[in-house]
């Protein structure tokens, strides 16, 4: 990232924790114009293992992003095979 331009966002990922725990994971910064581009860039220096989706999200500096909801985990249904 250019010295004369800090950033402004820090960019999370998602890091699964276990079936149930997720918390995002900080991944790189970015710096949001201020309106007079329409380009903004991303600079990603780490990524999470295992399970990454591809979803990033960018937060102002200094404020911690919310997490999503999880949805719960369903079983899988039952074949006769399974029933017996």
């Amino acid at each position: 990232m250019d010295d004369r331009e800090p950033p402004t966002h820090i960019a999370y990922a998602i890091k699964r924790e276990g079936r149930a725990q997720i918390r995002w994971l900080e991944i790189g910064v970015a710096r949001i114009g201020n309106g007079e581009t329409v380009a903004h860039d991303v600079f990603i220096d780490r990524l999470p293992t295992g399970g990454f989706t591809g979803h990033i999200r960018l937060a102002p500096i200094g404020v911690e992003p919310t997490l999503p909801e999880l949805e719960p985990v369903r079983p899988r249904s039952m074949t006769g095979e399974d029933e017996a």
